[in-house]
C-alpha cells in the first residue's frame, strides 16, 4: 500500500482540516486530470513569480518543458524550493447570506525541488509523456522532435516531496437563522470540455479526424 505524503508545517492547511487528504492516489488523480498547473518560485533577488504551464507526471516526478532560456526551468534547475498548484472549479455555492458564498473545488498544492534532465532517454520519455498528457495517442500520430528542436528545449524534472489535496463539495453552509429566509440557495455546477475539432486550414479538405482525437472526445463525454 502506497504511503501518504508527510504532514508538515508547510503542507498542512490552517483551515478546514476535514477537507484535506495527504493520500497519494487522490492527489495524483487531480494532478493527472488538470490541463495546466501554476508553478511558483522566487528569483535570487527575491522577486516572486507564478507561471502557468503544461506538465506531465510519472510516479512522484513532474516534468516541465520549454525554451532553454525559460525563467521557470532555470528556477527549477537551481534546486531551490518550488510550489505547484492544480485546481478544478466544480461549482459556485450560492448561500442565503453573502458571508457564506463559496465554491466547490478540488485543489492540490505540491512542494518539491528539481533539476534539468541531461540523459537523452529520460528526456525523450519526458517529451513523450508531455505530448501524451495533452492528447493520449498523439505521440505516435505526429512528427517527433528532431535534433535541433531537442537541443532548443530544456526539460526539468521536479520530485514531489510534499503534497496536499483539499476538496470542498456539497451545499451552502448557512447559519440556522437564515434557513427560513426568502433567498434562493444552492450550487451552480461548472464544467469544462471539448468541442468539435477545427482542422488546420492548410489540411486537405477530405482529411478525416484521426481515431485518437475521436477517442479523446468520446472519453470526455462519458
Amino acid at each position: 500500500m502506497t504511503c501518504p505524503f508527510a504532514k508538515t508545517e508547510r503542507s498542512t492547511p490552517n483551515r478546514a482540516p476535514k477537507r484535506v487528504t495527504f493520500e497519494r492516489q487522490p492527489v495524483y488523480a487531480v494532478i493527472d486530470a488538470a490541463p495546466i498547473c501554476h508553478v511558483g518560485f522566487s528569483l535570487p533577488n527575491g522577486q516572486p513569480f507564478v507561471i502557468p504551464t503544461i506538465h506531465a507526471r510519472s510516479g512522484d516526478t513532474l516534468y516541465f518543458h520549454g525554451s532553454t532560456q525559460s525563467r521557470l526551468l532555470q528556477a527549477i534547475a537551481s534546486g531551490n524550493p518550488i510550489c505547484c498548484t492544480f485546481t478544478f472549479l466544480d461549482g459556485i455555492v450560492a448561500a442565503r447570506s453573502a458571508m457564506h458564498h463559496s465554491m466547490n473545488y478540488r485543489s492540490v498544492v505540491a512542494f518539491g525541488s528539481g533539476h534539468l534532465l541531461s540523459d537523452e532517454a529520460e528526456r525523450w520519455e519526458a517529451f513523450r509523456l508531455t505530448v501524451e498528457k495533452l492528447i493520449p495517442g498523439r505521440w505516435e500520430n505526429c512528427r517527433q522532435p528532431n535534433e535541433a528542436e531537442s537541443k532548443a528545449t530544456a526539460i526539468a524534472a521536479l520530485r514531489i516531496e510534499e503534497a496536499t489535496l483539499k476538496v470542498r463539495s456539497g451545499p451552502p453552509n448557512d447559519v440556522a437563522s437564515d434557513l427560513n429566509g426568502p433567498y434562493w440557495a444552492g450550487v451552480v455546477p461548472t464544467q469544462s470540455g471539448y468541442s468539435a475539432p477545427i482542422p488546420d486550414g492548410q489540411m486537405p479538405p477530405d482529411t478525416s479526424t484521426p481515431p485518437h482525437i475521436e477517442q479523446l472526445l468520446k472519453n470526455a463525454a462519458t
